[in-house]
């Protein structure tokens, strides 16, 4: 009977639902370095990019955390909050930072705190909520998962790296912006898109106003066939609305 139960614990571990884009971003309680959290309830009103890195004390995540705190005062310019997640303990977690701050110089960056929450998870049962463990990588420490979730705690992008490689905080960032762009400009963004570049509109929704657009009546737009096309979005216009941290470049 032990056996069977042991069995049903253990697939349930391992087929967790895995949140998706567009779903609700799964509720939690934790213990972090920055006290007790209720997520996302604590953070109402701001974007938050919930990340995970495999385990303390090792380099790739001492060199990232080090970056992330390092910029962190950019994605508070952005209404972002940063939570991190490992499945180690608390205790292990004040001793990794307090070791960063006091011993670690990496690229310039030198007496660096952590300000941001770090979640305790040695139960790996947020990590599961959220698809971190995967077997395939490791059973027992969590990817290098970015979740970006939006003031109305929707997932909004998902971003996963194996454990060997560092996360990329341009492009982090870039991912920040363009959602917050897209969202207030009500327009898409092409590949390779930094702001001041342009913008895809709405792609046409009748024949009318298709023909327009192909015979140039809107001076504006730059369209390249019906479906597609294009208008500028200066710097300065995106600047207004999501304030003077857009610049994507640390």
């Amino acid at each position: 009977m032990d056996s069977n139960n042991n069995i049903q614990n253990q697939t349930q571990q391992q087929y967790y639902p895995m949140p998706r884009i567009g779903d609700q971003a799964p509720a939690f309680e934790a213990v972090t370095t920055q006290g007790r959290i209720k997520f996302p309830e604590d953070f109402k009103g701001k974007w938050k990019i919930l990340f995970s890195h495999p385990a303390d004390f090792t380099p790739v995540c001492t060199s990232e955390f080090m970056t992330f705190a390092s910029r962190a005062a950019e994605f508070e310019a952005l209404n972002t909050q940063l939570i991190g997640l490992s499945v180690d303990g608390l205790y292990s977690h004040i001793a990794w930072l307090r070791t960063i701050q006091e011993k670690i110089q990496y690229k310039g960056m030198k007496n660096v705190e952590v300000k941001f929450p770090l979640i305790e998870d040695i139960t790996m049962d947020i990590a599961r909520k959220y698809g971190m463990i995967q077997p395939g990588e490791s059973a027992t420490q969590a990817v290098r998962a970015v979740f970006f979730i939006d003031p109305k705690n929707v997932i909004r992008t998902i971003i996963y790296y194996p454990l060997s490689l560092g996360r990329n905080f341009d492009e982090l960032k870039r991912v920040l912006v363009g959602l917050q762009t897209a969202d207030e400009f009500g327009v898409a963004l092409p590949a390779d898109w930094q702001p001041g570049d342009e913008v895809i509109v709405p792609t046409a929704g009748s024949c009318g106003v298709a023909k327009s657009r192909m015979d140039g009546d809107d001076k504006d737009l730059k369209c390249y066939d019906w479906f597609f096309c294009t208008r500028p979005l200066s710097k300065e216009e995106i600047e207004k609305k999501l304030g003077k941290g857009y610049e994507i470049k640390g």
